[in-house]
């Protein structure tokens, strides 16, 4: 049976314009240990779309106006 990778992985360049940062802003992270998942294949740097938006949406800010009344 063939392996196959059933996620979708991006580069830096899809990830930063995905989620409207910098590369850079990436690359930072990723020195710095922090930031979203990511896997070296060889040279190249890619990011799993899952693990960019579980990334991205895992710290909400709220505000007064997004906490649902009790």
């Amino acid at each position: 049976m063939e392996k196959t990778v059933s996620k979708k992985m991006v580069s830096t360049a899809e990830a930063a314009d995905l989620f409207s940062t910098s590369p850079g802003t990436l690359q930072n992270w990723r020195s710095l240990k922090k930031g979203p998942k990511f896997y070296k294949v060889n040279r190249k740097i890619l990011y799993r779309l899952d693990d960019l938006e579980n990334f991205f949406t895992s710290k909400p800010v709220l505000t007064t106006d997004s906490i649902e009344a009790r």
